[in-house]
């Protein structure tokens, strides 16, 4: 059996672009699709380390929460797909439950490359505000962790031309699909 979990960030929930076709795509290919609808975030998190901490920390508390009925042992391939604050709660959770899973990490913060998860792939764009390139590069370098950048894109993956916007949707999904799909064993 497979089971993929959904961590959104602070605005972006499981129905923005990234992370519903995500679900979409393997709610089709017969995987178990979990989100982690967490929320109750304050306000004036951007630029500031305190509130963002606090939101890692009450996303963390949430997922708790919601996943605790989950036997992770009936599962033979596990995936955590993440975005933003929810790159911390996944990689906390999965590094304090001691998970054997797979991370699709959408714009993560920097947070995320504290805990030691072994198996993940990174997809950032260059002109996110929340996470420096530089500092992505080479969190993914030293972890070993593939990186796909987007060039001139937000904290959404999105550069405000539709026709790129599409495009990059695409061809993530895809990337997302074949990763999942490789033996990891």
């Amino acid at each position: 059996m497979k089971i993929v979990c959904l961590f959104p960030g602070i605005g972006y929930t499981c129905d923005k672009p990234l992370l519903y076709y995500s679900w979409k795509m393997f709610a089709a290919h017969g995987w178990k699709v979990v989100p982690v609808p967490y929320g109750g975030f304050p306000s004036g998190v951007k630029g500031n380390a305190k509130k963002m901490e606090k939101c890692a920390e009450m996303a963390l508390d949430q997922a708790e929460e919601l996943l605790k009925d989950i036997d992770w042992s009936l599962y033979d391939s596990i995936l955590f797909i993440s975005k933003s604050v929810g790159t911390v709660a996944a990689c906390a959770y999965s590094a304090r439950h001691r998970i054997p899973c797979r991370h699709v990490l959408f714009t993560p913060v920097e947070a995320a490359f504290s805990f030691r998860i072994k198996d993940a792939i990174v997809f950032h764009g260059t002109a996110d505000p929340w996470a420096d390139s530089d500092m992505v590069r080479t969190a993914c370098r030293d972890a070993g962790f593939r990186l796909f950048i987007t060039p001139n894109a937000n904290h959404s993956l999105e550069t405000g031309d539709i026709d790129t916007d599409i495009d990059t949707i695409k061809s993530t999904m895809k990337i997302v699909r074949e990763y999942a799909e490789e033996d990891h064993k």
